[in-house]
């Protein structure tokens, strides 16, 4: 076997397509799945969206707490182990979820399943995928992050129609079943790079990387806080937009579908881009294509225009989420990628919901989205000032060519 083969074997790809699936399922139900049981809830107990939406910002906190404790333990363990606990504990959260008829039930058993159940999925399982990979690993982690993007659009999908088939109740129960019987096959196929086994042993030594970790992880996590800030407003308020112009709510959302259908290729076409020009380049690139492009939604009164503008801002926006996982892999050494990924993904929530939230906050003030995507591209600017600061401190300390895959 030559050193090339042993230095990458080919189950890498089994764990990149176990990876992507386990993603698609669990992120496809925390980021946006209780979105479709709006409804179906405020029907039967009354509540209102408000109270209902906090169902989601549940899950989501949880996933970020998660992302923090479960990356942690990843980096001094088993990633098969981790992963394993997260699939049983998400699905029997989910499982649980189905019999629940109070709102603190929904919160508690939503937060166990992000902080448990996918914070012990997304973090690990990413930060393991970069780790099997010597070269490629930008295309690797787009595939994986391709998943995700997928699942965040099929999933509310599939359990709006079990709704529709079945309720919602039945619909939770079918979907934890399903999570269960997917994932936790999926999770004892994961295995722990053979670099991560090496390093743990002693057995190898990292090349040192140009900042220390902690220093990396501070900055991307500023970064990732503003860019999520940008790109947190087109996707809450997209929709919204469009029915301001007096389109109808299914023209609207098919605009949303597109939009999403083509970051699935941008994830990947990034993450290809990584691997040729650098991470932080890469990262830098997609943030720029967001920033410019996110204020001219605002200039749009057509549908087909919508189309034209969703696909370009989609496939370049996309590479952001790419961008910033294969930054944390590319500036930081094996021992701590699970964790420095947890918390910058923590400051990455936090972005989508200040984002988000102040998009309803200031149409509600002015009227309009003006002000509201205004801010966005103004988050944006702040974040390509961030990460342009980081790649030229970078190029600083390790000279005039970047890495794009260091070993």
């Amino acid at each position: 076997m030559s050193s090339q083969s042993k230095a990458e074997p080919a189950y890498r790809w089994v764990i990149v397509a176990a990876s992507a699936v386990m993603l698609a399922v669990s992120m496809g139900m925390m980021v946006n799945g209780a979105s479709v049981f709006l409804i179906p809830l405020n029907a039967e107990f009354g509540w209102d969206r408000g109270s209902v939406s906090l169902i989601n910002v549940a899950g989501l906190l949880g996933l970020a707490v998660g992302g923090i404790v479960m990356g942690k333990i990843a980096d001094r363990s088993s990633t098969r182990r981790v992963a394993l606990f997260g699939a049983i504990v998400l699905g029997l959260s989910i499982l649980a979820a189905s019999q629940a008829d109070q709102l603190w039930q929904f919160y508690g058993l939503f937060f166990i399943a992000g902080m448990l159940g996918a914070g012990a999925l997304f973090a690990p399982l990413v930060a393991n995928v970069g780790n099997w990979f010597v070269a490629s690993a930008g295309l690797a982690v787009g595939i994986v992050s391709a998943g995700q993007a997928l699942g965040q659009g099929g999933v509310p999908y599939g359990i709006a129609i079990l709704i529709e088939s079945m309720g919602w109740r039945e619909a939770l129960m079918v979907m934890g079943g399903f999570t269960l019987v997917v994932l936790v096959p999926l999770a004892l196929t994961i295995r722990r790079a053979p670099i991560a086994e090496q390093v743990a042993g002693g057995a190898a030594d990292e090349a040192p990387t140009p900042l220390p970790p902690h220093i990396v992880t501070i900055w991307i996590s500023a970064a990732v806080l503003f860019c999520c800030t940008c790109m947190a407003v087109p996707l809450m308020h997209l929709v919204p937009l469009i029915q301001d112009r007096g389109l109808p709510l299914e023209e609207a959302g098919s605009v949303m579908f597109v939009m999403m259908i083509v970051a699935i290729l941008g994830r990947i076409v990034f993450g290809k881009l990584s691997d040729i020009l650098g991470a932080v380049r890469a990262y830098w690139i997609a943030s720029c294509w967001q920033t410019v492009l996110v204020f001219g939604f605002m200039q749009i009164e057509s549908l087909g225009a919508f189309y034209i503008f969703a696909i370009i801002y989609g496939f370049g926006y996309a590479g952001v989420m790419t961008g910033v996982i294969v930054t944390v892999r590319e500036l930081t050494p094996v021992a701590k990628r699970a964790s420095a990924l947890g918390i910058t993904t923590v400051f990455a929530w936090i972005g989508h919901g200040l984002g988000g939230y102040q998009g309803g906050f200031f149409f509600d003030l002015t009227g309009n989205y003006t002000l509201s995507y205004a801010n966005a591209a103004m988050a944006g600017v702040i974040n390509l000032i961030i990460v342009g600061a980081l790649y030229f401190t970078i190029r600083r300390k390790s000279g005039p060519t970047l890495s794009a895959a260091p070993a």
